[in-house]
């Protein structure tokens, strides 16, 4: 599923018109898709049904969306911004048929809206579409405020009605509910909101659905728009499957379809080694979760061996907390890795499909001298160690052997540590997958934070190909990008996720998933999307407040059950 900005959605639209597809017949298809997302949640049979229509295309949709739902049994009428002529021929049906009609104009001091808002079931905002650009103001800002205002009311009245029947004293005692939510419908996207930015004006109306058509576009994830657009569908208007404008478009939505063609087969004579054998460097005094965390998430999603090398001294903890992996007890000082750890991994890398580096590492001056040894150039030493890290040498110690890297992710303080040394991208493997949040990326690029939130798509896809690695941009919809441009934006934004551990969890999956043979791109788009399901899992079984790390790790196999159904 594509992604779109709005003049690719133009030129979308202008080829499946000289295909064939009129853009009447668009229209007709997109109201008939918003009649249908409305009649899926409610039985429309006498529902009073409040149109907002706009002078446009999308006050068109509306027109078209209310004919239907009229003829599905609904109470609908049409509140007019502007009005419209008998040449348009779907005002022109909507008048034959009898319907409710009234202009903004004609409305003296918004009695008629008043009415029309304080006892509508539901309410469709058709005013302004993707060409919005400008800030609301005039006549279309005192509509949405009026709307706001009936929709107020209504709520303040259903709140009295409850604590008239409530419990009071017993916070679990059943309520009798009040009068029905108005149901706030948008028609691809609430007028208001910028589809390319994602900015929202402030006189918006937030909607409880949106229909969005042929593509949802980039504002849609971006915030605070996203917030703002409920739950969001994507509608086909006759769009055709080959169209080379919607083939040219480069970034994507990621969907279980993907992922299911992606999970590696499971077959019955299957034995551990045919599931792979991941490696994880990980944990420290400080942060001995994060290594349990980053193990479980890779058995989580059907790795057959994983092996945790940490610093000995936390082994105990471990051991217990993640009973079924192998460790690889490491040098350490004071708790966290040090340089010498890098010669007990030079002989036992080779042994793994897989590599993770990073989670709960810290950031002590021994363990960024152990990641300094342990990411050199490819020549093992023709590159000399950043400034401010001394790497030790012993005379007339053995020769070192050489250090094998398997398929690599590097996460957390593997990042941070990375981000202190000159050209840190050359000394990974090519293809490498690299998982920051914005911080880490900020320190990455050495840029801004804000800057890199504000654009978030086109950072990770430029920074994917300046550096030869995959990027997991961590965030509410996580970006995924690859060097050759492959980009996937997950659908997923939780608040349930924004807690301490989630991240190894994600790391974990990702190179559990690199283990069983997946490409760098498919584990890391595979990954994120498996985490942020198993997120929504679980803020189902949990709430949105009180998640933990582990809650999405238990819950990963239970979203690779739903995506294979």
């Amino acid at each position: 599923m594509k992604i779109v900005t709005v003049e690719e959605m133009r030129r979308i639209e202008a080829a499946t018109d000289a295909a064939g597809t009129s853009y009447a017949q668009m229209m007709e298809h997109a109201g008939q898709a918003v009649a249908r997302a409305i009649r899926d949640q409610m039985d429309v049979a006498g529902k009073r049904i409040t149109i907002l229509v706009g002078p446009g295309n999308n006050g068109g949709d509306g027109l078209v969306a209310g004919r239907a739902l009229a003829e599905a049994g609904a109470q609908v009428s049409f509140y007019l911004l502007k009005p419209r002529t008998e040449s348009d021929e779907n005002f022109r049906r909507v008048r034959e048929m009898g319907l409710f009609i009234v202009n903004a104009q004609d409305d003296q001091r918004w009695r008629v809206l008043h009415q029309l808002v304080t006892h509508a079931d539901v309410i469709v905002d058709a005013l302004l579409g993707t060409g919005t650009s400008r800030p609301i103001e005039g006549e279309l800002a005192d509509l949405l405020g009026q709307v706001k205002r009936g929709l107020k009311e209504r709520q303040q009245a259903r709140t009295a009605a409850d604590n008239d029947t409530a419990g009071l004293t017993d916070p679990i005692a059943p309520q009798v509910p009040g009068p029905p939510a108005t149901l706030i419908v948008a028609v691809d996207g609430p007028t208001g909101l910028n589809y390319d930015t994602g900015e929202l004006d402030p006189a918006a109306l937030p909607a409880d659905l949106t229909i969005t058509f042929a593509a949802p576009k980039v504002g849609q994830f971006r915030f605070p728009g996203a917030a703002a657009l409920g739950r969001l569908l994507v509608a086909d208007i006759g769009v055709p499957p080959d169209l080379a404008e919607m083939k040219a478009v480069r970034l994507e939505l990621a969907t279980a379809e993907q992922v299911r063609a992606w999970l590696p087969p499971r077959p019955l004579d299957a034995n551990k080694g045919t599931f792979g054998k991941a490696l994880i460097v990980a944990g420290s005094a400080n942060y001995t979760g994060a290594a349990a965390l980053a193990g479980t998430g890779a058995y989580r999603v059907g790795t057959g061996l994983v092996t945790l090398a940490i610093p000995g001294m936390i082994h105990p903890a471990l051991a217990t907390l993640l009973p079924e992996a192998t460790f690889l007890l490491l040098p350490h000082d004071m708790g966290v890795l040090s340089e010498d750890a890098v010669r007990l991994l030079a002989g036992r890398t080779s042994d793994y499909q897989a590599l993770l580096v990073g989670p709960g590492l810290g950031r002590e001056k021994a363990t960024a001298a152990f990641i300094q040894s342990l990411f050199v150039s490819q020549d093992r030493g023709s590159q000399k160690p950043a400034i401010g890290f001394r790497v030790s040498t012993v005379e007339a110690s053995p020769p070192e052997p050489p250090l094998h890297l398997p398929p690599l992710v590097v996460d957390a303080d593997g990042l941070n540590l990375l981000a202190e040394m000159e050209n840190w991208h050359e000394r990974l493997p090519a293809g490498s997958i690299v998982t920051p949040h914005p911080g880490e990326m900020a320190r990455l690029m050495k840029a801004d934070k804000e800057e890199i939130q504000r654009e978030r798509v086109g950072v990770a896809q430029r920074m994917a190909a300046e550096w030869g690695h995959v990027v997991v941009l961590k965030g509410a919809y996580t970006v995924v990008a690859a060097p050759d441009g492959r980009t996937l934006l997950q659908p997923f934004a939780n608040p349930g996720l924004a807690t301490a551990g989630t991240g190894d969890v994600l790391a974990g999956a990702i190179v559990g998933l690199r283990a069983q043979g997946l490409g760098a791109f498919e584990a890391a788009a595979c990954g994120a999307y498996l985490h942020g399901l198993a997120g929504e899992l679980a803020r189902r079984a949990k709430g949105p407040a009180g998640m933990i790390a582990h809650d999405v790790a238990d819950h990963l196999p239970e979203a690779i059950r739903v995506i294979l159904g």
